[in-house]
């Protein structure tokens, strides 16, 4: 059944408006600094369990192994303002911490999220919280407002530097000019349409860049062979549900985990090869 209550932190009527044209709303209150300082403290004490850093299977997905991660993707102070663009019926299909140590060369390229997602429909909204500063200094997502309205062609830049999975780029010179950079400071979120372009520089200043980023799609949208978590409504979209983690690293849990990122990770490379052969065939989008 739909849920029907009201909604505490709806985005009001101007930010849905300038989400719909701009394809991206910030910054919104989520968390109070209290929550995001204790949420901060929890990826701590997980990375002091494992060699100080977190790894790359805990990186994917980790609200399938972590109670309190899955809780956070389904607080209704951050899904209230979700279904204010989204609608009450909400899937989570990934989410994922993204960490940028003090002083270090990792940077996002310009790109569109959905390019190698392998969705039905681009209705979606990513929220970028953020857990400690994201400032200019420390590489904090800047956005192309207004680019969300059509897929663009994107080149594998085989650069280790480059933090995206598929280490892609956009195919097009983008003017930094038309940049907005998305300042947050920690508690504050930032929405993003799915095909807005949007990117980050390096990390300059003595303090980390950590983000938790979880992407939602609307319930009707299906993602072929993979799986998502319900978040709120009804499952419109026929796909696999996933399921909360018994524990903390429960071992139960990791196994499904295992299973859902090496089909996530064939959802990635599927879409991967199928936009790279469609870009090859047709003259890179210069607008």
């Amino acid at each position: 059944m739909t849920d029907a209550r009201p909604m505490s932190n709806a985005l009001s009527a101007d930010a849905v408006a300038q989400f719909a044209r701009d394809g991206v709303v910030a910054p919104i209150n989520a968390l109070p600094p209290a929550d995001a300082r204790q949420l901060l403290a929890d990826f701590e004490r997980i990375e002091e369990t494992r060699h100080g850093r977190l790894s790359g299977l805990v990186r994917i997905k980790p609200h399938l192994l972590l109670p309190f991660l899955w809780d956070v993707v389904h607080d209704p102070r951050i899904v209230d303002a979700v279904a204010s663009v989204l609608g009450p019926d909400i899937l989570c299909i990934g989410c994922s911490s993204i960490d940028k140590p003090a002083a270090s060369d990792g940077y996002v390229a310009w790109h569109q999220d959905a390019t190698f997602w392998g969705l039905s429909a681009t209705d979606g909204a990513t929220a970028w919280l953020a857990l400690t500063p994201s400032t200019h200094e420390s590489g904090c997502m800047e956005v192309v407002p207004g680019t969300q309205t059509r897929q663009l062609n994107h080149l594998d830049t085989q650069d280790p530097q480059n933090m995206l999975g598929a280490r892609e780029e956009v195919a097009v010179k983008v003017d930094p000019a038309h940049a907005r950079p998305l300042i947050l400071n920690p508690g504050q979120m930032s929405l993003h349409h799915p095909l807005v372009l949007h990117g980050s520089g390096r990390n300059t200043t003595a303090q980390r860049r950590l983000g938790f980023v979880i992407r939602y799609v609307a319930a009707s949208v299906r993602q072929e062979g993979g799986t998502a978590t319900l978040v709120r409504g009804c499952n419109l979209s026929g796909m696999e549900l996933e399921r909360a983690p018994e524990g903390e690293m429960h071992p139960d849990a990791l196994a499904r985990h295992s299973d859902i990122v090496r089909r996530a990770g064939r959802v990635i490379r599927n879409g991967k090869l199928a936009h790279l052969a469609a870009s090859s065939a047709k003259p890179v989008d210069q607008s």
